[in-house]
C-alpha cells in the first residue's frame, strides 16, 4: 500500500469511501453488512487505514453500519472521517445535536477527520452566517479533541470556494474536491486544486472514477491506453492520474464489492504516476468525451448583452453540459435551485436574440427548453 504523509501521520493513499457499500435487493438503505464486513477486513489487512462516511450516506445508515463494523478493530488502527450535513439547510444551527449523534452512531469518542460538507451555491450564505455558529462549534470540538483534523468538502464553483476560504480558510487542514481527469477541465478541477495549493491546504479527492463513468471507456479509447500501459486496467488510469498530483494526500473510492476492493488495492500497491505523454493522451480522451455531448460555448458573452431577460447564458450552458453529460445528478439542479425564478432556464422566452450573435451558432433557445424539461 502506498502511504502519504499528512502532518505527523501516514495515510493510505487509497481511502475507503462508504457511500456505495454493498446493498441488498437494490435498496440503498439496506446495506449488506456481511459483504461490507468482508470488504473492510480485506482492506484493513491490505493496509487501508482511512474510512470515510457521512450523515446522509445510505439514507442515514452508513455511519451506524461503519460504527458497528469498525468497532471490532483497535481504535488506533484506522482513521475515521464523517461530515456535517450542511447540504440540508434545515440542519443549520443543529451542529451540536448532529455531531453528538454521529459520535454515537459511529461508536467513537472522536473523529480523526471531520468535514464541513458540500460547500456549494445553495448553502454558502448559511455556512458564513455567524448566527448558526457552525465554525465556532467545530473549532471548539477541535480544541477539546473530539475532532483531530478539521476540513471541508466542496462541489461549488471557484467563487463559492473562495468565499468559504476567506472565512474558514485559517482553520481548514484539508479540502475534499471532485477531481478526476475528466473534471480536470470540465468542472475546473485544475483551478480548484491550484486554489487549495495556494492556501497550502492538502487535497482529498472524491469521485476519482466519476461515479464509475471512468471505469469503462469506449473500445478505441481503451485500446489507445493499452498501447501505452498494456498491463494497466482502465480504472487504474484514473488513479495514476491523481498519483501525479503532489498536493493530493487522499484518494477516496466508494467500493461496492470485493472485486473493486481487490483491484483498487492492487493498483495502490505501487506508485506509478503518468508520464507527460500518458497524461496528454488521457486528457485528450477526456476532452473528446466531453465534446461529444457538450455545446461548444466559449463564454464570449455576446449572448448576454442581447438577452432581454438578463439570463447568465454561458453559466447555464455550462450547467446544462454537466447535467447532460452526467445523465442527471445533483449539481445542476442544486445550482439552478439557488437562482431567482426569472433567472432560471425556464425564464427564457425563446426570442432567439442571443442566437443571432452566437459565434458558435448554438441553438440557445432549444437548449433552455431542454434544460427546463430535464430539471422537472
Amino acid at each position: 500500500m502506498i502511504y502519504r504523509q499528512f502532518q505527523d501521520i501516514k495515510l493510505s493513499a487509497l481511502g475507503f469511501g462508504c457511500m456505495r457499500l454493498p446493498i441488498r435487493n437494490g435498496v440503498y438503505s439496506d446495506i449488506d453488512e456481511q459483504a461490507a464486513a468482508e470488504m473492510i477486513e480485506y482492506a484493513m489487512k491490505s493496509g487501508v487505514n482511512y474510512y470515510d462516511t457521512a450523515w446522509g450516506y445510505h439514507d442515514g445508515k452508513s455511519e451506524s453500519v461503519m460504527g458497528k463494523l469498525l468497532s471490532k478493530y483497535d481504535r488506533g488502527s484506522f482513521y475515521l472521517a464523517s461530515k456535517f450535513p450542511g447540504y440540508d439547510l434545515s440542519n443549520m444551527g443543529k451542529s451540536e445535536e448532529i455531531f453528538k449523534k454521529q459520535l454515537e452512531k459511529c461508536k467513537v469518542d472522536y473523529f480523526d477527520f471531520y468535514l464541513i460538507h458540500n460547500v456549494c451555491e445553495m448553502n454558502i450564505d448559511a455556512y458564513l452566517d455567524e448566527k448558526y455558529g457552525t465554525l465556532e462549534y467545530f473549532k471548539k470540538q477541535k480544541a477539546n479533541g473530539r475532532i483531530k483534523h478539521l476540513g471541508f468538502s466542496a462541489h461549488g464553483d471557484m467563487d463559492v470556494i473562495k468565499r468559504f476560504l476567506k472565512v474558514y480558510g485559517d482553520y481548514m487542514e484539508f479540502g475534499q474536491l471532485q477531481i478526476n481527469y475528466l473534471d480536470w477541465t470540465f468542472q475546473n478541477g485544475k483551478e480548484k486544486y491550484e486554489l487549495l495549493s495556494e492556501h497550502n491546504i492538502p487535497v482529498w479527492v472524491m469521485e476519482p472514477l466519476r461515479g464509475g463513468k471512468l471505469a469503462k471507456l469506449a473500445d478505441d479509447d481503451e485500446k489507445k491506453l493499452k498501447t501505452l500501459r498494456p498491463k494497466e486496467n482502465t480504472p487504474a488510469w484514473a488513479f495514476r492520474f491523481l498519483q501525479g498530483l503532489p498536493q493530493v494526500k487522499m484518494i477516496l473510492s466508494g467500493m461496492s464489492d470485493m472485486t473493486q476492493v481487490k483491484e483498487n488495492i492492487a493498483t495502490f500497491a505501487k506508485d506509478k504516476p503518468l508520464s507527460e505523454e500518458e497524461n496528454a493522451a488521457l486528457l485528450g480522451i477526456a476532452d473528446a468525451m466531453v465534446k461529444k455531448s457538450s455545446l461548444p460555448c466559449t463564454a464570449c458573452r455576446y449572448c448576454t448583452s442581447h438577452c432581454p431577460k438578463g439570463l447568465a447564458i454561458p453559466e447555464l450552458i455550462g450547467l446544462y453540459n454537466e447535467h447532460r453529460f452526467t445523465g442527471g445528478g445533483f449539481i445542476a439542479p442544486m445550482v439552478v435551485g439557488t437562482l431567482a425564478d426569472d433567472k432560471k432556464p425556464s425564464a427564457c422566452i425563446g426570442c432567439r436574440s442571443c442566437e443571432k450573435v452566437c459565434p458558435q451558432q448554438i441553438k440557445i433557445s432549444e437548449m433552455m427548453k431542454d434544460f427546463s424539461d430535464r430539471l422537472k
